[in-house]
């Protein structure tokens, strides 16, 4: 079970520098007035959206495997699922506003894509909090 957590690590990891990095991508579009630039940010965002598909769902699926191989043992586990969720709805809002940009059709500011940009810190946080203390 060692290597399936070490994996599981390694790929939420990776997921998370793109949970990271495409909101702040995403600042940039909403600031960007060149059109040559937008296009490369666009281009640099679908990329890494394409990339970061894969990464969460090897990352889902090495911690499905520890989940049954450790079975559900306590509440910190729930509430960590619990977060799971958010992050994947978060990844695929991120998908979202990146179609918007897109089709032209961005309606926020670069201070709400700032403010954005937190909300995968603030879940890391907790996760790792959660995993590490387990305080219930």
């Amino acid at each position: 079970m060692l290597w399936v957590k070490s994996l599981h690590i390694v790929f939420v990891t990776a997921w998370f520098a793109g949970l990271f990095y495409l909101p702040r991508i995403l600042v940039n579009l909403a600031l960007e007035d060149n059109a040559a630039a937008r296009t490369r940010l666009l281009t640099m965002a679908r990329k890494l959206y394409r990339f970061m598909l894969p990464l969460s769902i090897l990352a889902l699926l090495f911690g499905l495997w520890l989940w049954l191989g450790y079975g559900i043992a306590g509440a910190w586990l729930h509430a960590k699922l619990v977060l799971v969720v958010l992050l994947i709805g978060y990844h695929h809002a991120c998908g979202s506003l990146l179609r918007k940009f897109e089709q032209g059709r961005n309606t926020r500011s670069h201070v709400w894509y700032r403010w954005f940009n937190e909300v995968p810190v603030i879940l890391l946080l907790l996760v790792v909090i959660l995993v590490v203390v387990k305080p219930f």
